[in-house]
């Protein structure tokens, strides 16, 4: 029996099915590690974008016909479903279609760079996870601090822990979840934080360029901001080098200033009071 931090796998306690998918595109090598290290937690489905979509945010295709093929390795070895759309086309078309039975866990990742702060709003890696929550399904998104020479190898056994520490939770069924790895907790020993998401908004500074044919154009230099002082959040976590751990929502509504605003009897265009 496989152990994980002291407790069994899951797979050894009953048969998980797991969907891979990630916004870095199906060749991305975090997607090839975390998919070797899921496959110790039961049975596993790749359905991925066929090329990058990072910062895509939870596009999707509706207005074109929306294509998938399974790609295999040299040797015969499927690789998985190849979808020529966004990470939430992948899970919408892998959970209704090209799974064999409908996912018990979605995972997202892992992406190469971080998805914390309010570039959660932003990332296709999340958007991947909460297209999974959508359905009810447990989700998890994985993102590992940017590095060229990235060490998914060891990012990924540490993400899998996780996840099957998450899972043996019975109230994480049908959560969502974001995981961000820094890259000193590949080094060193690191604890998980569960926090919250911060929210201070990135630079949006651009810097203006010119093309060789006179066209003017720009390019995004906006800098991380400051972790902000006060509580700890995914991103100081991330700063002091811990594992940051974030449960998510997708429910936007500000459900405190609902109650205040059904006080306000706005009127209605048409004259008449609501």
């Amino acid at each position: 029996m496989g152990i994980i931090d002291g407790t069994p796998y899951l797979k050894d306690i009953y048969d998980v099915h797991i969907l891979l998918t990630n916004d870095d595109g199906i060749y991305a090598p975090g997607l090839a590690a975390l998919e070797h290290e899921l496959r110790r937690l039961g049975d596993v489905t790749v359905a991925a974008p066929l090329t990058e979509q990072s910062g895509v945010g939870h596009s999707i295709t509706y207005l074109t016909p929306l294509m998938a093929r399974e790609v295999f390795e040299q040797g015969g070895r499927r690789r998985g479903w190849a979808v020529e759309g966004s990470p939430a086309d992948s899970v919408k078309l892998a959970v209704s279609e090209l799974c064999p039975q409908r996912p018990d866990l979605v995972v997202s990742g892992i992406n190469s760079g971080l998805n914390a702060g309010i570039n959660v709003l932003y990332s296709g890696t999340v958007a991947a996870a909460i297209e999974g929550a959508f359905f009810g399904i447990t989700s998890i998104a994985v993102s590992l601090q940017y590095d060229e020479a990235a060490r998914y190898d060891v990012a990924a056994p540490q993400a899998a822990r996780i996840i099957d520490q998450l899972l043996q939770h019975p109230e994480s069924a049908g959560q969502l979840f974001n995981l961000n790895i820094p890259s000193q907790a590949l080094d060193f020993p690191a604890e998980t934080h569960i926090v919250p998401m911060a929210t201070t908004p990135w630079g949006e500074d651009f810097e203006k360029r010119q093309d060789p044919r006179g066209r003017r154009y720009f390019w995004a230099t906006g800098m991380a901001p400051d972790p902000p002082s006060g509580r700890e959040t995914d991103l100081s976590a991330l700063r002091a080098g811990h594992i940051a751990l974030t449960p998510l929502q997708f429910d936007m509504t500000r459900h405190d200033y609902l109650e205040q605003m059904q006080t306000w009897h706005i009127a209605s265009p048409t004259g008449t009071e609501p």
